[in-house]
């Protein structure tokens, strides 16, 4: 039994659907502007995308209703392309930014969109379930400094790491 505790609490750990304190999502929040392709400008280290370059995520409506999720990076090191195929779901009301992704069976992490380009969704400030996991995604690979700038202070200020991002290459 204490084997299968110490297997298993790991992953019921990377179920967490929750919120770093002072986040809060975004409202009014409308899926079908958000779907498409975003690239992913800058993040915080994780081993899951650790040496990609070149990453994008793409979101798409899956035929039983949930968002079919695409992400994409290119591993110089290793000289090919990665993928992987999850599904996110709202975790509440659909006019909120928060929602919970899954790349692999049952288990779930937190999605908060906490900033977003209300006009045409051209940026959007990401988290996970903690202040270890955050994403600036924009519709194009170099958007502009006052976007990033604005990505830095206001994740800063949020108790983010932002000495620790890492900003992705696209060329």
């Amino acid at each position: 039994m204490r084997k299968f505790l110490s297997l298993t609490m790991p992953l019921l750990m990377i179920s967490c659907i929750s919120m770093p304190e002072g986040i809060s999502p975004v409202d009014n929040f409308e899926v079908e502007k958000y779907l498409g392709t975003w690239y992913e400008i800058a993040r915080l280290d994780h081993s899951f995308e650790r040496g990609l370059s070149r990453v994008t995520a793409e979101y798409s409506i899956r035929k039983d209703g949930k968002i079919r999720v695409l992400n994409r990076g290119f591993s110089e090191e290793k000289n090919i392309w990665k993928e992987a195929e999850g599904k996110a779901v709202f975790t509440g009301k659909e006019d909120k930014g928060f929602l919970k992704v899954s790349f692999f069976g049952p288990f779930y992490g937190s999605y908060v969109i906490f900033e977003l380009d209300k006009t045409d969704y051209s940026y959007a400030f990401v988290s996970g379930p903690d202040t270890s996991f955050l994403w600036l995604l924009a519709r194009k690979p170099d958007p502009e400094k006052e976007i990033i700038d604005k990505f830095i202070e206001k994740s800063g200020k949020l108790g983010f790491d932002t000495e620790k991002l890492i900003f992705v290459k696209h060329n």
